[in-house]
């Protein structure tokens, strides 16, 4: 048999969508700190410019004909003339000094200038491109009015070509550090990802060998987390499942035995009994009576086997009705009385004192009474004993059947009432008889007790609540509205 299993592999599933995820994030991020970056920078450079600007602000308040000469002096000592180029523009929007000493042409257009004048704090500033492709910003600032006419403006100018270059440096180390953490990230993730994909690599493995039947096949555990508590469990499952294996085993060998002994007696006698029929009916009468015993034990046999499947299905079901526990044990404890003398068994039932009532199904109830009875008879060695008790305690009767037989030892004392579980397997049995026992007290709302000691004997105890006759209520005595002197008058008289 082959398992063509196709799945789609964690670690791709992994890729294309944590990864994918993650590497949109950081890209994301990445162009939100450019972003930034550059923002601050080309502030930092504006401010700076602005700065240099504003010493120029003195001549607003220069008289008008002193005007172009203080200015032109202004730009001559300007200090800063390799970081900033300054222009000077006259209240008709005429550059007339710069400190590049060389004055625009004409058809130089100043958005700026422009900008500054339709503007209410009248400053702006504009990035644009030179025809050399270099980028510069300008900016303008008007002078404030202060009745002199000296109301011109101020205007600079930068080169961004550096600032540019530092946002670009900036951004390629941000690029590599986020490349850098995608990369960890995907080492990391795809090593995280292969340590559990392994393990359940190694599980799916394992389970399909255990699928097959190989339940001697074990996982290795690596490590103490949770693949390896799962793990432990497949490794645990193989072993119940070789356990249960086993029993299923020795159960259908068992049946097998139990089946074939009394068809091998059936057919022997059968033949016996036809070769003496009209010569010796003796022999014929005997063969008869061993047929018709065999025949009973396989049809109990069967009886077990279909009760345990209905068991199996959930469909074992009781009729309940009142039954006489007394009467009922008293029967089973009858029928065993011989096969007990037969094996040199002493097999004693007390008579309790009171009948005992409970809801119950006489036909299961019966069976778990001969299943326990029989077991008690059929563990016990000859000379020894059988002691079937019953007494009402706290509600409930208590059957007890106890016997001084070989017991059962203290490993399987706990696994007795399992499917398919034999303690002693040279006795006769199929190994699901206290199963379905315990599955027929449980469904009566009672429980089974087993107590052992190998060597010494068992004791089986059934406990099965009582029947117990409702308490009628005491009538409520109707109160006349006439009391006097402290009795209480009918209302009849």
């Amino acid at each position: 048999m082959k398992l063509d299993i196709r799945f789609r592999s964690v670690a791709n599933q992994w890729l294309f969508n944590v990864f994918i995820v993650m590497a949109v994030a950081i890209v994301a991020a990445e162009i939100i700190i450019c972003s930034f970056v550059r923002n601050v920078y080309i502030e930092r450079v504006r401010s700076h410019a602005n700065d240099y600007a504003q010493e120029f602000s003195v001549l607003a308040m220069v008289p008008s004909e002193n005007f172009y000469s203080t200015a032109r002096s202004y730009v001559e000592g300007f200090e800063h003339k390799d970081k900033v180029s300054i222009e000077i523009i006259d209240t008709y929007g005429n550059v007339f000094a710069s400190t590049t000493g060389f004055l625009p042409d004409g058809e130089q257009k100043m958005q700026d200038y422009e900008l500054a004048l339709s503007s209410t704090d009248g400053y702006a500033d504009y990035q644009t491109r030179t025809d050399h492709n270099e980028r510069v910003m300008s900016g303008t600032i008007l002078f404030a009015d202060y009745g002199k006419g000296s109301n011109g403006a101020v205007r600079w100018s930068i080169s961004l070509e550096n600032t540019y270059d530092r946002v670009r440096n900036v951004c390629l180390l941000v690029i590599l550090a986020g490349v850098l953490v995608l990369g960890l990230i995907t080492v990391t993730g795809m090593y995280f990802v292969r340590s559990i994909v392994r393990p359940i690599r190694d599980v799916s493995s394992a389970a399909r060998k255990i699928a097959m039947g190989d339940f001697e096949n074990h996982i290795e555990i690596k490590k103490e987390n949770e693949i390896g508590e799962l793990c432990h469990s497949i490794n645990y499952m193989a072993e119940e499942l070789s356990r249960a294996e086993n029993m299923k085993n020795d159960f259908i060998s068992s049946v097998s035995h139990e089946l074939r002994t009394p068809l091998t007696a059936i057919r022997g006698w059968g033949e016996t009994a036809k070769m003496s029929i009209g010569t010796d009916e003796e022999i014929v009468k005997k063969g008869l009576d061993v047929v018709l015993k065999e025949s009973e034990r396989l049809s109990s046999l069967v009886e077990d086997l279909l009760d345990f499947s209905r068991m199996q299905s959930g469909k074992l079901s009781v009729n309940l009705q009142e039954i006489d526990v007394s009467e009922l044990l008293c029967e089973v404890a009858d029928m065993y009385t011989e096969l007990a003398h037969q094996q040199n068994v002493s097999l004693t039932y007390v008579i309790p004192r009171n009948n005992s009532f409970i809801m119950g199904d006489k036909d299961r109830l019966k069976q778990v009474f001969i299943n326990v009875i029989d077991n008690a008879v059929k563990y016990t060695e000859k000379g020894g004993q059988v002691l079937v008790e019953q007494t009402e305690i706290d509600g409930c009767v208590q059957v007890t059947v106890k016997d001084t037989g070989v017991g059962i030892p203290a490993q399987d004392i706990d696994r007795v009432k399992e499917k398919f579980f034999k303690s002693n397997k040279t006795v006769r049995g199929s190994g699901i008889g206290l199963a379905v026992a315990d599955e027929i007290i449980k469904q009566h709302n009672g429980l089974l007790f087993i107590q052992s000691t190998e060597g010494v004997g068992t004791t089986v105890t059934i406990a099965l609540p009582l029947n117990l006759p409702e308490t009628p209520e005491e009538p409520e005595v109707p109160l006349n509205n006439n009391i006097e002197e402290g009795t209480i008058e009918n209302s009849e008289e």
